[in-house]
């Protein structure tokens, strides 16, 4: 099998458009990852650095815990004090919010269906990520200011002097709304000129940056250095890991892929002079519907009750900020809660059964034993909401069972990260739609696809 995916990989290499786009893809993704470890003038990178680093030797979580989380989407830049402090984020969160304004307002709901309204939702996009930039960008400009007060033990991170405390920040937030400018215009590009959805490749390749540590972690979890031999975990723990892994990848690859396949059956219809003969169909309902969303809709929301309970300086709210570790029981139900809620949230917005049911009752079209028009509504609307609950419990157990894992088996995170959550789903993901688009190419080229090996015989 191994074999065959190398041979198949060989064959993209023999087409010339292919390798093309794979090379530029490639270049294009290194230059992210330069913007991820260039710092910003007049920033001790190495400070945040280190106090990351001696909370994850410890095993410590709490605030740490949430910066090595929000870190490992950003590829590191934000424990560097990089450029790309703030990631791809913005972009990502401009695009939701115009995708729900778009479900929610009429105008914008008629402008995505018009002739080149698209690229105009796109600018407004564009626009929407400036805006979000420069906001975000401050908020952190002065979280990097007050770390000392923040996090215990981290000290001072801004070089500069409190006369110039003002240019500090200008400079800081025009860097970062700069770097996220940069990293939005790097993702189109590889999505048009390269191989893959750029703004999905970037943030995968943000998080492979923490495999060496990962890999570091597991490393001395069964060979720890000298001194430390006694803590050595066994071989069967090992084997344990393994099996885990392989079936958390499968069960998110089965998951993706899977789908409710509706049958629906078209009627003879007459269009002028010609006649349109019938025909069976089906219609593909995802069970993930959502996708990823859901969880990074609640990750994000729950980061931010413990920094502001702690830095409230009121004793009952800094009591209140421990339940909202990641690795606390009550963190991880309202977790579980909140990507319930917003899965169907995401489908009640994206998916119409109305207009749905409205377009096949105009095409002549019908599912077989329901009748035409509200009662096809309402069936679809009943079964995206079965496949939708199935589909949001599979996304809570992927979400806390890297944290599941880390207690039970005192593992540190940035290993048990790679176990599950938003990490792997998006990292599986994504490569399945990379592939996708290169087996594209390859079927074109009449090369078989990455389960075969060699040409496709009786083809010239």
């Amino acid at each position: 099998m191994i074999g065959k995916f190398f041979s198949t990989f060989a064959n993209c290499l023999r087409i010339p458009e292919l390798k093309s786009r794979i090379i530029f893809t490639i270049l294009m993704l290194v230059v992210c990852r330069v913007i991820a470890l260039v710092p910003i003038p007049g920033l001790d990178g190495g400070a945040l650095t280190e106090y990351l680093d001696n909370l994850a030797k410890n095993n410590e979580q709490g605030g740490g815990g949430l910066l090595n989380m929000y870190s490992m989407f950003t590829g590191g830049a934000l424990e560097r004090c990089a450029i790309g402090a703030l990631g791809i984020m913005p972009y990502i969160s401009a695009t939701i919010i115009i995708q729900l304004l778009s479900a929610v307002l009429p105008g914008l709901s008629k402008l995505s269906r018009e002739e080149g309204g698209r690229t105009k939702i796109i600018h407004y996009g564009r626009v929407l990520t400036i805006i979000l930039c420069l906001g975000q960008g401050f908020a952190l400009a002065v979280g990097f200011e007050n770390a000392d007060s923040l996090f215990e033990g981290i000290g001072r991170l801004v070089l500069y002097p409190e006369d110039a405390i003002w240019w500090y920040r200008i400079q800081t937030v025009l860097i970062l709304t700069s770097g996220t400018a940069l990293l939005m215009w790097l993702g189109e590009q590889i999505t048009e000129r390269g191989i893959g959805n750029g703004i999905s490749l970037i943030i995968t390749i943000g998080i492979l940056a923490s495999l060496p540590q990962a890999v570091i972690g597991l490393k001395d979890m069964f060979f720890p250095p000298a001194g430390l031999e006694e803590t050595a975990r066994s071989p069967i723990v090992a084997a344990l890991l393994f099996v885990m892994f392989l079936a958390v990848v499968i069960g998110i690859i089965m998951v993706t892929q899977g789908q409710r396949k509706i049958p629906v059956n078209y009627a003879s219809r007459s269009v002028g002079r010609k006649m349109y003969q019938g025909g069976s169909n089906f219609m593909p309902l995802r069970v993930n519907y959502a996708g990823v969303m859901p969880i990074i809709f609640a990750q994000a929301l729950l980061m931010f009750p413990q920094p502001i309970l702690t830095a409230s300086g009121i004793k009952a709210l800094r009591d209140m900020a421990p339940y909202f570790n990641y690795d606390h029981s009550f963190h991880m139900v309202a977790t579980a809660m909140m990507i319930i809620f917003f899965s169907y949230f995401w489908v009640a917005t994206q998916f119409n059964e109305t207009q749905i049911a409205d377009d096949l009752k105009r095409n002549n079209g019908y599912i077989p034993g329901v009748r035409p028009g509200k009662a096809t509504s309402e069936f679809l609307g009943k079964v995206m909401s079965r496949i939708t609950l199935a589909g949001s419990c599979f996304l809570v157990l992927v979400a806390i069972f890297p944290v599941i894992l880390s207690k039970a088996m005192e593992i540190p995170f940035i290993v048990t990260s790679f176990f599950g959550g938003t990490s792997l789903l998006i990292m599986v993901g994504v490569m399945l739609d990379t592939m996708r688009q290169m087996e594209t190419h390859l079927l074109n080229r009449h090369y078989d696809g990455f389960l075969k090996k060699g040409r496709i015989r009786g083809r010239s």
